[in-house]
C-alpha cells in the first residue's frame, strides 16, 4: 500500500505539472483527491491492515494528498497568472489616442422656454408656484368665478374623474390655493407653470394635454398699466426689443376688464404676412384684472386690494419664436427635431 501511496503521488504530480489550463487542472484534482478518487479508495482499504501499520500509511496517505493538493495551487496560480499576462498584451490601450466624444442630451425645448419665462418673472419678484394636476371641481372652476351650469365652462372641456374631482384645466387654481392660503392675506405675486388636461382633438395647433404658465399679482392700487408694463417687458425679452403690443378686450370669468394680448409680427415686423394673416399681429395671451368676485372668495377686500392675472401656453411661445409648426413635435419624442434646440 506504501508503494501505491508513492506511486499514485508520482503520478499526479506529473500530470499537474502537464496541465496547460485552469480546467485540466481541475480535472486532476477531481481524478485524485475527490472522493472517489485512488488516494481514497487506499484509505478505505486500511481496515485490513495492522495496529502497527494503519498510522504509518495513514500519515504517508495524508502526506501524498498535501503533497498534491500543493502542487495544484501552485500549478493554478502559474497558470492565472500567464492567462493575466496574455490579456493585458491582448488589450493594450494606447493612451495616446485621442479619446472618443461622449453624446450627450440636453434640456427638451419646452422645459428650456419654461425656465426662461421663470427667470424673467424670477427678475421681476416673481416666485414660482405649483399645484396638483388632479383639482377639485371648486378650485377649478367655483373659486375663480365659475359656479355650476355657468355657460363659460364649456370653453373648457374636462376630463372628470367623479363629479366633484377633475384633470385641471388650466394653472388658476393654483392661484386661488395660494391665496386661500395666505392666513395674514399679504399681497401675492406669482407665477405658476405646469400640465392641463383638456378634451380637445389633437392637430397641429391642439393637445389634450399641454403646458401653460399663468400668473398673478394682487396688492394694493395695482392698476392696468403695471399689468402692461409686464406683458411688455415679457413681450421684448422673449421675441426682442423691437416687438410691440397691443391688448384687445375679450372676457374671461375671472378677470374684468379682460384683454387678448398680440404682439407684431417679427416675421413682416408687422406689415402683413401669412404668419400673422395679414393683420401684422399675432395673439399670445390672455390676461386682465382680477375680479373682485375672485378676489372675495380667496378672502381679499376687493376695495382695499386689485390685482392682475395672465395665463400663456409655453407651447405657442416656443412655436412663434423657433417657427414651429406643428405641437405635436413637442411629445413624439423625435429626436432629430429634439436635437435641434439642445442650446435653445
Amino acid at each position: 500500500m506504501k508503494e501505491q501511496l508513492q506511486a499514485l503521488e508520482k503520478e499526479a504530480l506529473q500530470k499537474v505539472d502537464d496541465a496547460t489550463s485552469l480546467k485540466e487542472l481541475q480535472d486532476v484534482r477531481v481524478a485524485y483527491l475527490g472522493k472517489k478518487g485512488p488516494i481514497t479508495e487506499v484509505l478505505r482499504g486500511m481496515g485490513k491492515l495492522s495496529k502497527e501499520e494503519r498510522p504509518v500509511i495513514g500519515e504517508l496517505a495524508n502526506k501524498v494528498r498535501g503533497n498534491i493538493a500543493d502542487a495544484i495551487d501552485s500549478k493554478k496560480a502559474s497558470i492565472e497568472a500567464a492567462e493575466l499576462e496574455k490579456q493585458l498584451e491582448e488589450e493594450t490601450i494606447d493612451v495616446t489616442l485621442p479619446g472618443r466624444p461622449v453624446p450627450t442630451g440636453g434640456p427638451h425645448l419646452l422645459t428650456s422656454i419654461v425656465e426662461e419665462i421663470e427667470d424673467l418673472f424670477i427678475g421681476m419678484g416673481f416666485e414660482v408656484r405649483e399645484g396638483p394636476e388632479v383639482e377639485t371641481d371648486y378650485y377649478n372652476f367655483e373659486a375663480l368665478n365659475l359656479p355650476k351650469g355657468h355657460p363659460a365652462r364649456d370653453m373648457q372641456d374636462s376630463f372628470y374623474i367623479t363629479e366633484e374631482i377633475l384633470m385641471r384645466t388650466h394653472t388658476s387654481p393654483v392661484q386661488a390655493r395660494t391665496m386661500n392660503a395666505l392666513e395674514d392675506k399679504r399681497p401675492v405675486k406669482m407665477i405658476c407653470p405646469g400640465k392641463v388636461y383638456r378634451r380637445d382633438t389633437d392637430d397641429a395647433t391642439h393637445s389634450h394635454q399641454f403646458t401653460q404658465i399663468e400668473g398673478l399679482y394682487v396688492d394694493k392700487n395695482v392698476r392696468m398699466s403695471d399689468l402692461k408694463g409686464v406683458l411688455d417687458r415679457f413681450a421684448k425679452q422673449m421675441f426682442g426689443q423691437g416687438r410691440e403690443i397691443r391688448l384687445r378686450p375679450s372676457f374671461f370669468p375671472f378677470t374684468e376688464p379682460s384683454v387678448e394680448m398680440d404682439i407684431s409680427c417679427k416675421v413682416c415686423n408687422g406689415e402683413g404676412c401669412s404668419v400673422c394673416k395679414q393683420t401684422g399681429w399675432i395673439e399670445i395671451l390672455g390676461a386682465g384684472m382680477v375680479h373682485p368676485r375672485v378676489l372675495e372668495m380667496a378672502g381679499y377686500d376687493p376695495k382695499v386690494y386689485s390685482g392682475f392675472a395672465f395665463g400663456m401656453g409655453p407651447e405657442r411661445i416656443a412655436m412663434l419664436k423657433y417657427g414651429v409648426d406643428d405641437i405635436r413635435h413637442f411629445y413624439t419624442n423625435d429626436i432629430r427635431f429634439l436635437k435641434q434646440y439642445h442650446q435653445a
